[in-house]
């Protein structure tokens, strides 16, 4: 009776929620988009065959447009911690890249001497540096292999003035931007790691390690070695750092760089493929082995030896090595400063972080696992594609409990049906277990890249609760460096394997402090009311305007000459001020939302008896919202600061509400 008092209830509660949503808001574009993406400040880019667009995220008001043809996914890279982008563009031989203005669709400078697109930056706008990769021609099939040679520009931010550049030496195998396609498509070096400005020095990670003096471009520190193992994407670690050294990984070993001279000080040899590391204290952890994306075809590959190790920070010397791990490992997260968790195929294990000696090891009984992560409840929790389950970490070791959540609604049998308690259950180590299968209805391909991209909406805002970042001293200032770089991974998540998002999701994060250079600089009644709420700089205007520098470059005045439908020129300055302002805070709550959901694409029970997404608590385990949209885009993606999903149909940008429980 209990039971069908409980069903009753629930199917009152979803009674009043329609079967079939309509969009909350749909924008009618001129022409077919080609791509779109999120930005930081809650406005959406998208471009056509004809038109790149700004559109409120919000509202789909469109914010202004620029005429603008050939733009694919590649030409658009947003600049991160300012107001700009960057719009790589191809008019016959002609190439050009300019800044322009989000908010505004002004364009603040034009440089004619690049080709290519922009496919990964790094910025210090305190330095004014701004360094740019760029590919020419980067397009191909999936499954071929495909090769350029990189050109690296340095500008100043400020106005475009090329400081350097330099081409690569030989050609280095590219990405493609998806694997959905049986046709050409856009490649990307989204299987390197972007560029770094860290102490007055730039970082290339492409034909191994090599360092240059950022604003002169001299060379300094260089080994060259084959980035991507075996054809496999990210097989090294993102550089990490302390106050002394920068520490990367590369052909079996890892290298500390003295920070101040740019020289290798030590390193510590024979550990094999290096994905992941994290600095605590004096000791450099890694993980050694686990799970790539092949950038052939985008399938899940294995590489060994499987295991992590502890480092001295002070020589090198290998501390310890844990071998213990089997094929399928995962990422690694710190349930605290002693304590290391790790799960390969079968089995959660605990890792005593000062001598390398197993705590415990369970079986977690989660088909391919990918990932693992600590929720606020301090519990680990292992998923992979269709399934999460979470597990109690105490002190030394994982207390088994009788407690078990399972979701309540059944996906398999199409109908909801709560969970009898009294039933068998197959796991008890889980405190609760949530499973949802892909829809079997359609093709499978299209099917397995949505359901790829659903689960993998978790790790775009950083999601871990905590995770090695949180451990490093002087995590602020490796925060404020680490966000100040773009690639591909940022929005082309869904191409990469859960465990590589897994081990990058904690550095997705927003830096508290913005430049501006656009419109916001110029509007001093918004300074004023925002200017407490977030930190704001502004580039010294004698730095900017008046400045006499190459032919090559536009004088940077801000032109609107190409824009068309520019909202903000045309309201009144109080409505500007509460525009302005609006996307500000939107960006603010960005940098401090970290992710909740972790979204499983499945057949939804009725009442809905449809495909939709299903949003479940990684800190309950609880199924609590639900997106009713059963065909989306492959490329849709949500903004958790609204609480809406964006998809594409034809001509048409539409917003879809997420519902809460």
């Amino acid at each position: 009776m209990k039971v069908f008092v409980l069903l009753l209830c629930l199917l009152f509660l979803l009674a009043d929620i329609p079967a079939n949503a309509q969009p909350v808001w749909q924008a009618n574009l001129d022409g077919k988009l080609a791509f779109y993406q999120t930005t930081d400040f809650g406005i959406m880019l998208a471009g056509t065959d004809n038109s790149l667009y700004a559109v409120d995220g919000q509202t789909g008001e469109t914010l202004w447009r620029k005429r603008t043809r050939g733009l694919d996914e590649t030409s658009i890279t947003p600049i991160p911690a300012t107001d700009l982008i960057l719009v790589s563009t191809d008019v016959g031989d002609k190439s050009r890249v300019e800044a322009v203005d989000l908010l505004s669709g002004a364009t603040l400078w034009r440089s004619d001497k690049v080709k290519g697109d922009v496919l990964q930056l790094a910025v210090e706008p305190s330095a004014d540096l701004l360094a740019v990769v760029l590919v020419k021609k980067a397009k191909g099939k999936v499954g071929e292999e495909f090769k350029r040679t990189p050109i690296v520009h340095v500008f100043n931010l400020s106005n475009g003035e090329e400081l350097w550049k330099k081409e690569l030496e030989s050609d280095v195998e590219m990405m493609p931007s998806r694997f959905d396609s049986d046709g050409e498509v856009a490649f990307t070096l989204d299987n390197y790691r972007p560029p770094l400005i860290l102490d007055g020095r730039l970082f290339l990670f492409y034909e191994g390690v090599t360092s240059y003096d950022a604003r002169t471009g001299k060379e300094g520190e260089r080994e060259k070695f084959k980035v991507n193992e075996d054809n496999l994407a990210l097989t090294e670690a993102d550089p990490v750092f302390d106050e002394k050294f920068l520490y990367t990984s590369g052909r079996g070993k890892v290298r500390a760089v003295n920070r101040r001279s740019g020289e290798v000080e030590w390193e510590a040899k024979d550990l094999g493929v290096t994905p992941e590391m994290a600095v605590v204290g004096d000791v450099l952890y890694v993980r050694t082995g686990g799970q790539f994306t092949s950038i052939k075809d985008g399938e899940i590959r294995e590489k060994g030896a499987f295991g992590v190790s502890a480092i001295d920070t002070k020589n090198g010397k290998t501390l310890w090595r844990y071998k213990g791990a089997d094929k399928g490992l995962t990422n690694f997260v710190f349930a605290d400063a002693n304590t290391i968790l790790v799960a390969d195929k079968d089995d959660l294990i605990t890792i005593d972080a000062k001598d390398g000696k197993r705590i415990n090891k369970l079986e977690h009984d989660v088909e391919k696992a990918q990932f693992i992560l600590i929720n606020e409840s301090g519990e680990a929790v292992i998923g992979g594609r269709d399934e999460i389950a979470a597990f109690r970490v105490e002190g030394r070791g994982l207390r088994v409990e009788g407690r078990v959540q399972s979701s309540k609604f059944k996906v398999q049998s199409s109908f909801l049906e709560i969970q009898n308690p009294k039933s068998k259950i197959q796991n008890r180590e889980a405190i609760w277990r949530v499973k949802h299968k892909s829809p079997s209805r359609g093709v499978f391909r299209v099917v397995a890249g949505i359901a790829l991209r659903a689960t993998a909406l978790y790790f775009r805002y950083g999601g871990l609760a905590t995770s090695a970042l949180n451990l490093v001293r002087g995590a602020s200032v490796a925060r404020s460096v680490l966000s100040l770089r773009w690639s591909g991974l940022k929005s082309r998540f869904s191409s990469f394997d859960l465990t590589t998002l897994a081990s990058n999701s904690a550095k997705n994060y927003i830096s508290g402090r913005i430049s501006v250079f656009g419109i916001a600089s110029r509007n001093a009644d918004f300074l004023n009311r925002i200017r407490g709420l977030q930190a704001i700089d502004i580039p010294n205007a004698s730095n900017i305007r008046g400045k006499i520098i190459s032919s090559a470059i536009n004088r940077v005045t801000p032109s609107r000459a190409d824009v068309q439908e520019s909202l903000l020129d045309r309201i009144d300055p109080a409505r500007q001020v509460e525009k302005l302002s609006e996307y500000f805070l939107r960006r603010k709550r960005l940098a401090e939302i970290r992710g909740n959901y972790m979204y499983f694409y499945t057949d939804l029970p009725k009442p809905f008896d449809k495909k939709g997404l299903v949003g479940v608590n990684v800190h309950t385990g609880q199924d609590s919202r639900f997106i009713l949209i059963s065909e989306p885009d492959a490329r849709f993606t949500t903004d958790e600061t609204v609480g809406l999903l964006y998809s594409a149909d034809g001509n048409r940008l539409q917003a879809f509400d997420v519902l809460e429980r």
